[in-house]
């Protein structure tokens, strides 16, 4: 649910409310390596007091300076340079000659900003777009694959749940699992037709289904910005929910399980399915990356990890399905 910016916009909320007067920073472009990506964002306060961030602390450093020396108190939004020269790159921790460009806002409406909050909380994924030359600020409704953009003085970024994780099973991994999606601003859908599960299902958060796997997978109508994992051990509830999701377009789908149960799971799907060689490829399984994961914790740091490698466009480090790969998880032979 966009965790960074609702962190910033709290301390918006509670700043202004406290009689401080504040600021917020965007990243609008950056060229060479940067530590932070076009619309990471900040706020920061009269006294120095940040919330956010938008490098890796030097260029942070040099805001609360100009921010004590008055130097944000026009009405307009404006444009601020750093690392231009290979000298101010390095004095502001800007790696290989980065370049950073920032949009400030000097005065931002702050009703705006907390109605601007409350949509998000009620699921909304919104693009909101600063217009540096006429001052002005507009909330829409975005959509996935909406992508921040930075032209003609206008510079919009995309905030809500713009990434979404389905869940086939509310077991413990899937708890961790859904907690640690949650911080990384995922939508996250648990689909559990079990009703002993769904009963001690206690997550704030995450949406509980209760209908069966291939029809959730179906009504969800998973997109490129989806990813689907199946947990529950089940060959009736995960396979049914695989069958959908491999012929979706969700940039990733895995299953929980030991090698020999991930073989045996290709093999019956392909035998009993209309599941094409080029669709069973895309199974992760074992899924998660190997690093010995044992406990429900980390089988979910390993989850998610293989997960990001592969939406940030990384090698996940294995093939699922190469044989003599490394298991990610050590699992009972009777799973």
């Amino acid at each position: 649910m966009d965790s960074l910016t609702l962190q910033v916009l709290s301390a918006v909320q509670r700043w202004s409310e406290q009689g401080h007067r504040l600021a917020l920073v965007t990243v609008a472009r950056t060229w060479g390596s940067s530590p932070r990506p076009p619309g990471a964002w900040l706020a920061i306060r009269d006294d120095g007091v940040l919330q956010g961030s938008v490098s890796g602390g030097c260029v942070e450093d040099d805001l609360v300076e100009r921010m004590r020396a008055g130097q944000m108190e026009q009405a307009q939004p404006f444009i601020l340079r750093y690392g231009v020269s290979r000298e101010d790159a390095l004095r502001f921790g800007l790696p290989c000659g980065g370049t950073l460009e920032l949009v400030v806002e000097p005065r931002p409406d702050i009703a705006q900003l907390m109605l601007f909050g409350r949509r998000m909380l009620a699921g909304e994924l919104i693009l909101r777009t600063v217009d540096v030359a006429a001052g002005g600020v507009r909330y829409d409704t975005g959509r996935r694959g909406d992508a921040v953009q930075w032209l003609d003085g206008r510079l919009t970024t995309v905030h809500g749940p713009r990434w979404r994780l389905i869940l086939i099973g509310a077991g413990q991994v899937s708890r961790y699992l859904a907690e640690m999606a949650l911080a990384l601003d995922y939508e996250v859908v648990v689909c559990e037709p079990r009703e002993a599960y769904r009963r001690e299902w206690r997550l704030a958060g995450a949406v509980l289904r209760g209908d069966m796997p291939d029809d959730a997978v179906l009504s969800l109508a998973p997109d490129p910005n989806t990813a689907i994992v199946a947990l529950t051990h089940d060959p009736k509830l995960d396979d049914m929910a695989l069958l959908e999701a491999l012929k979706s377009a969700a940039f990733y789908v895995g299953a929980l399980g030991s090698h020999s149960n991930a073989a045996q799971r290709r093999a019956r799907l392909q035998e009993h399915f209309d599941i094409s060689d080029e669709e069973i490829a895309r199974l992760h399984g074992p899924v998660g990356l190997p690093i010995g994961s044992r406990t429900p914790p980390e089988i979910a740091v390993a989850i998610l990890a293989e997960l990001t490698a592969v939406k940030n466009g990384g090698a996940p480090g294995r093939q699922s399905g190469r044989s003599g790969a490394t298991p990610a998880i050590h699992e009972p032979s009777t799973w």
